[in-house]
């Protein structure tokens, strides 16, 4: 029977990270992260889990930790945020180019300088083309259930690929919700063991992870980490199915609230959602045709679901909470143009970059982005195709 608790989204995780039980977790410091691996580790003091817990000196050395984890066999997981995920960087590449399954919550805060603690999505945009799996959470019950989740995608035999869970800084890791938990011999039962089929303890069967890969093959093997890619969608989809049945619960790539029948969308990703709903809901009281599409998976991007949503909506904005400096707009407008674009929809985008540094978006921010997507769809035309939410004069 599911347990219902007043929970953090750090706290969330955390739980869900005791119930998968790892085999080995690598753990450091940094806001707004730092306490879902305290939660954790209390967790392993108590001996609720028979995770080897290794307390390393950086981020860059939790992310080495984990790989070798991984490479000798091991389910392995690790936790961090905006300037621990920078310093990772150079691993964070090496883990999904090895094809090693380790499962990261990213708690999303601002990169600096200047030196900022709160959210934005600058810190995983950065890493989008890492080859990382990245899967989004609107609310603590979702980073709760994607963590789960994620396990179970990374290590289907098809993929074998790192995912990053993320929410919020602040806004879900440090806030209390309602979450639902399912039971632990439910997730035990759910994630099920994890058997790596190359380790570097099988003597009997010896690999080499990371050797120097030069002109003749690294062409081909950034090839095959293409061709893992192409199988995440649908996996997603069907552990997701999976998982709904086992929690009544049941997620796809995006979520379309009240897309059908709407003439002007808003396409938004994290924790802004939820207000972006209730602007929908009351401008379809109103008698205006409006929706929200909630982007879950950003990478692999899901673009025949996005292009599908959008066949009959006459005019979309796209709100991003990161800038991409030097190019037309944020990451995920430049996705969603690049889903349009030549592919049999023809329609006016525009952005808004909102909330940086942890800055609030309100309902009435939202209005106005709908407000002047009304004239966008009346003309067809887009007068300035970036613009900025909440940013004072």
């Amino acid at each position: 029977m599911a347990k219902i608790m007043g929970l953090s989204g750090n706290e969330a995780v955390a739980h869900a990270m005791r119930q998968i039980n790892p085999d080995v977790v690598a753990a450091y410091p940094i806001t707004p992260q730092t306490e879902l691996m305290h939660q954790f580790a209390e967790f392993h003091s108590d001996g609720l889990v028979d995770t080897e817990l290794v307390l390393v000196e950086s981020e860059h050395s939790a992310m080495s930790a984990s790989i070798g984890a991984a490479a000798a066999g091991a389910r392995s997981m690790t936790a961090t945020s905006a300037n621990g995920l920078a310093l990772m960087w150079e691993v964070v590449y090496i883990a999904a180019s090895l094809r090693l399954p380790i499962v990261m919550p990213v708690i999303n805060r601002a990169l600096s300088g200047p030196i900022n603690i709160h959210c934005d999505h600058s810190d995983t945009m950065g890493a989008r083309d890492s080859g990382w799996i990245q899967i989004f959470s609107e609310n603590c019950q979702e980073a709760y259930d994607n963590a789960i989740m994620a396990v179970k995608i990374s290590e289907n035999k098809d993929i074998l690929l790192p995912t990053m869970i993320t929410l919020d800084g602040f806004i879900l890791s440090h806030t209390l919700e309602r979450v639902e938990l399912l039971d632990d011999d439910e997730v035990t039962k759910f994630v099920g063991e994890y058997c790596a089929e190359h380790s570097l303890l099988n003597v009997e069967q010896p690999v080499t992870y990371g050797p120097l890969d030069l002109q003749d093959y690294y062409f081909e093997h950034k090839r095959q980490q293409v061709e893992a890619m192409t199988h995440v969608l649908p996996v997603i989809e069907y552990v997701s199915q999976e998982y709904g049945k086992l929690s009544g619960r049941d997620y796809g790539l995006i979520e379309n609230y009240r897309v059908e029948g709407a003439e002007r969308v808003i396409i938004l990703m994290g924790s802004s959602v939820g207000t972006a709903k209730d602007v929908v809901d009351e401008l379809r009281n109103e008698g205006e045709k409006v929706g929200v599409i909630k982007i879950r998976v950003y990478r692999p991007f899901p673009y025949d679901k996005i292009r599908e949503a959008l066949k009959h909506v006459k005019a979309v904005a796209v709100l991003d909470r990161a800038v991409s400096f030097g190019t037309y707009g944020g990451p995920v407008y430049t996705d969603v143009r690049a889903t349009l674009f030549g592919n049999g929809v023809s329609l006016p985008v525009t952005n808004y970059i909102y909330g940086l540094g942890g800055r609030d978006i309100d309902k009435a921010q939202i209005k106005s982005a709908f407000d002047d997507l009304k004239e966008i769809a009346k003309t067809g035309a887009v007068k300035q195709e970036l613009g900025f939410l909440g940013l004072r004069d």
